[in-house]
């Protein structure tokens, strides 16, 4: 049983969550938080491996096997999975907070099975059309959606103070889902060759199966994770929503871009083979799903801001090496770049999902301090807060896309992905521009102006301030 919850302990819905209130954390809260946290990352690392699975299985659909797809087409199924996970993350947000975390994680991870037993039928069959591989390629898009569940989910679990570590574990361990099946194929790929793809396919049917049986006999449904959906309306309205959805379409779009891609991207601009495009693809993933929860962290130590704002910095000055690298056709060079872009992915992703919690607890301090019921006001912060995760989780998830479709332009009109990477480095300085001016440069001078001013008058009361000015 779950002490001092209430509500009904079969369904197991917790009725009180004050993670805030030191006793209550200590008692029941961290306990409870993270038997709800490590379920949480177990089934999204499945959700995110079928996600993903596409970019493998293209590595197996070659001339050898029967299949007469050409670069266009490959790079077309995988923005369509990319695309259908982006779009389903704002549903799912919605689902997690309207059913529950444990209700939606099994219900979610059932669903998966769907696409994979599809999969396993197509991808033995070399005559399917194009068109049927398409559609299936968007039913493995539900995956993409369960990330968005996750977070809004574990969100609500702990207090701020420990939320860029729990968001950036569980995105993080999620995130890993990109390398599992990475790595996977490439073990089917060096043992069995590309003849027989359904051994990749066909092992996460049991993990599905495990994934929601844990789920089912673990989780809790968090009863003050409501979403109301004037929280929504709130957060589309608000500016920061947006801003951060800008920065996390160059983040985690360049995380699951990049991941979905880099095969076929080895294997187009440089002639790898199935085997050895797949002895890299997952190098990055790892690494980026790895650094995401130091992202989270750096983000609690030193500001959310300043850390998105040197990722960006530094995803400009890979994307430049990368393209300098592919000019000059150097293959080891290409690899070791973009292991690197990886990495910074992930800083990146950890350091910018932390800035949501932060801007709305600032806000919700605001409202404290100015007369506002503190129960109210904080709850009220975490829900929107989680409808910003949702937004920009879909949003940032479209980043995807549209490194793929640039990566698909670039060689019909190239035959290379020299222009690809080109705007790819024009948009990271973008995006590392409104880091600045919004999260990092405006605030500091609003602090110095503040501080001028109590030297010269009376201290009155601060006005609210600005969420990025606290929180960020």
């Amino acid at each position: 049983m779950l002490p001092a919850t209430g509500g009904d302990v079969r369904a197991r819905w917790i009725t009180r969550w004050e993670p805030e209130d030191p006793g209550f954390w200590e008692r029941e809260g961290r306990r409870t938080a993270r038997r709800n946290l490590w379920l949480s990352v177990f089934a999204e690392h499945i959700g995110f491996s079928v996600w993903s699975l596409w970019s493998v299985l293209l590595l197996f659909m070659t001339p050898e096997a029967g299949f007469t797809l050409s670069p266009d087409d490959k790079f077309l199924l995988v923005s369509l999975v990319s695309l259908v996970g982006a779009l389903l993350r704002l549903p799912y947000g919605f689902a997690v907070t309207r059913f529950g975390g444990r209700t939606w994680t099994v219900c979610s991870a059932l669903a998966l099975l769907v696409p994979v037993v599809l999969a396993t039928v197509l991808v033995q069959r070399p005559q399917t059309p194009l068109w049927v591989l398409l559609l299936c390629a968007a039913v493995s898009g539900i995956g993409g959606g369960n990330f968005a569940s996750s977070m809004v989910n574990i969100n609500g679990f702990f207090p701020e103070r420990e939320k860029g570590w729990a968001l950036g574990l569980n995105a993080g361990g999620g995130n890993l889902g990109v390398a599992t099946v990475q790595l996977l194929g490439l073990a089917v790929l060096a043992t069995a060759g590309v003849s027989h793809p359904e051994l990749l396919t066909l092992l996460f049917v049991p993990a599905l199966l495990l994934a929601s049986l844990l789920a089912w006999r673990g989780m809790d449904n968090l009863a003050t994770n409501r979403t109301d959906y004037g929280a929504y309306r709130t957060a589309v309205r608000d500016r920061h929503c947006w801003t951060i959805s800008l920065l996390y379409i160059g983040t985690f779009g360049s995380f699951i871009g990049f991941g979905f891609g880099f095969g076929l991207l080895l294997q187009n601009e440089f002639g790898k083979s199935p085997v050895q495009a797949a002895a890299f693809t997952f190098l990055g993933p790892l690494l980026g799903s790895l650094f995401r929860p130091l992202g989270g962290a750096m983000a609690d130590r030193f500001g959310g801001a300043r850390v998105t704002a040197w990722s960006f910095l530094a995803l400009a000055c890979g994307a430049a090496a990368a393209l300098a690298a592919s000019n000059a056709g150097s293959f080891p060079v290409f690899v070791a770049v973009f292991a690197v872009v990886f990495v910074l992915t992930g800083l990146g992703n950890g350091s910018t999902y932390k800035m949501i919690p932060a801007i709305y607890a600032a806000r919700a301090e605001s409202a404290v301090e100015a007369g506002a019921d503190p129960t109210e006001a904080r709850t009220r912060g975490r829900r929107i807060s989680g409808a910003v995760i949702a937004v920009s989780g879909a949003v940032g998830a479209l980043g995807g896309v549209a490194i793929n479709l640039a990566f698909r332009e670039s060689y019909r009109q190239t035959g290379g992905a020299g222009s690809a990477l080109a705007g790819f480095l024009a948009f990271y300085l973008l995006c590392l521009a409104v880091t600045w001016a919004v999260y990092v440069r405006r605030p500091a001078a609003e602090r110095a102006g503040r501080a001028t001013g109590a030297q010269q008058q009376e201290p009155k009361p601060e006005p609210e301030r600005e969420p990025a000015e606290r929180g960020a």
